[in-house]
């Protein structure tokens, strides 16, 4: 926690990647801007969504690694090093006996222990921009939401990409406890320019939280493009802090006793009606 007049506020960093199939060099761009990212002060840092892995789907399927991999051993050792919370953003996980992969989202603590990890539940089955995905075909969705904490006590609800079209998932997130909500993402460019930031601020604005979006940038191997601009926000939607479309890593300072404050002068979270929320309503005569 950095004080800041009689204040404790969190720094955290969001990296911003353009990854491409060459996973010796995306663990090397990774490292550098993790390693700049708490040289700046982050205590939490997030990676974006596949940053060991971006292209084809033969590409993909060769990068897959299992939990005790390079990937994640990477991210156990440094988050050791560097005394830092890391959310690795998103590797495509090998499950054994599971045909096809997982979209996995790992917390690792200062201490170097794989806290918490998260199969991404939705598929981006869609066709956007000219292109058309088909995540399914590749990986198999997860089926549990999950909440770990920080080494400062916060809780942290973890999110993948497509996750942030279904507000949902964040309302549950919140209501279990989470007060930061980190979205590892390859937003491709079109839906970026257009949805990424009224999203993303919709989310923190609901669930009176803040969100830690790290995306992808620029080309990727087999032509899909994503859109970059990375973003902190804070409970009441505001943006705190916004990344170029370029490689790189943003910091932002998160006043969480000033979330406190927002959640109880406008206690929309307590205020919900679970018991009104039934559909479809039965009909009694």
């Amino acid at each position: 926690m950095v004080p800041a007049g009689g204040k404790a506020l969190l720094r955290v960093a969001a990296v911003q990647m353009s990854s491409t199939a060459d996973q010796v060099a995306n663990m090397a761009h990774a490292d550098r801007l993790t390693r700049a990212a708490a040289g700046a002060g982050a205590r939490l840092i997030v990676l974006p969504e596949k940053w060991t892995a971006m292209g084809s789907d033969e590409q993909l399927r060769a990068g897959a690694e299992t939990l005790d991999g390079a990937a994640v051993g990477w991210a156990r050792a440094i988050a050791r090093e560097l005394g830092v919370d890391l959310i690795a953003g998103s590797i495509l996980e090998r499950v054994p006996g599971q045909a096809k992969l997982a979209n996995t989202s790992v917390h690792v603590s200062p201490r170097g222990e794989l806290l918490a990890s998260y199969r991404k539940v939705h598929m981006f089955d869609v066709e956007v921009g000219g292109q058309t995905y088909r995540e399914s075909e590749l990986e198999e969705p997860g089926e549990e939401l999950v909440v770990s904490q920080s080494a400062d006590g916060v809780e942290l609800g973890l999110s993948i990409c497509y996750d942030l079209r279904f507000p949902e998932l964040y309302r549950i997130l919140a209501v279990r406890g989470a007060r930061i909500l980190t979205l590892p993402a390859a937003f491709t460019l079109t839906t970026t320019r257009d949805h990424w930031e009224v999203l993303v601020r919709a989310r923190a604005i609901e669930n009176q939280a803040f969100v830690i979006a790290a995306n992808q940038v620029g080309e990727h191997p087999g032509g899909q493009r994503s859109g970059g601009r990375s973003m902190i926000v804070d409970p009441w939607g505001v943006v705190l802090a916004q990344a170029p479309d370029r490689e790189g890593y943003i910091v932002a300072d998160l006043d969480l006793d000033g979330q406190l404050e927002v959640r109880t002068r406008l206690p929309s979270l307590a205020n919900r009606r679970p018991d009104a929320y039934l559909w479809p309503v039965e009909e009694t005569v």
